[in-house]
């Protein structure tokens, strides 16, 4: 029988093979041409809000999305040097996210510590959703 590991011994297990960034380390890469990919689900998105110029990938399509020599993938997924940040809500999908990428080819792929959290934690531009600009207006009477 196979030895059973838990979710935190399989999280360290990824940990052990990227090399997370900080908000503002994942800003500058960005910067320099990083690829920031969301795989928040939509209601965290509606919730918080978007990073300007972040893709929208939800997790269960991830792999699709991103591979380059798939037929579904994004205009974004050119090849397999693309530096590809993963940016979930707090940090822990996106390093399963981010390892299961590494395991297609994208050598370069990573994610944000923290998540999208610590990105608005540290003052770093946060788009509200159209819910949110919606719910505001009617909020503040206009």
């Amino acid at each position: 029988m196979a030895e059973l590991h838990g979710v935190d011994a399989l999280l360290a297990e990824a940990r052990a093979r990227l090399v997370r960034l900080t908000a503002v380390q994942a800003r500058a890469a960005v910067d320099d041409g990083a690829l920031l990919v969301d795989i928040r689900y939509a209601a965290l998105r509606e919730r918080d809000g978007t990073v300007p110029g972040a893709v929208i990938v939800e997790r269960n399509e991830l792999e699709w999305r991103l591979d380059p020599l798939c037929d579904h993938r994004i205009a974004e997924a050119t090849d397999h040097d693309r530096r590809i940040i993963v940016l979930c809500n707090e940090g822990y999908a996106s390093s399963f996210a981010a390892v299961s990428l590494q395991a297609l080819g994208l050598h370069r792929a990573t994610d944000l510590v923290g998540g999208f959290q610590a990105w608005r934690a540290a003052g770093l531009p946060v788009s509200p959703c159209a819910g949110q600009v919606a719910a505001s207006l009617a909020h503040s009477g206009r």
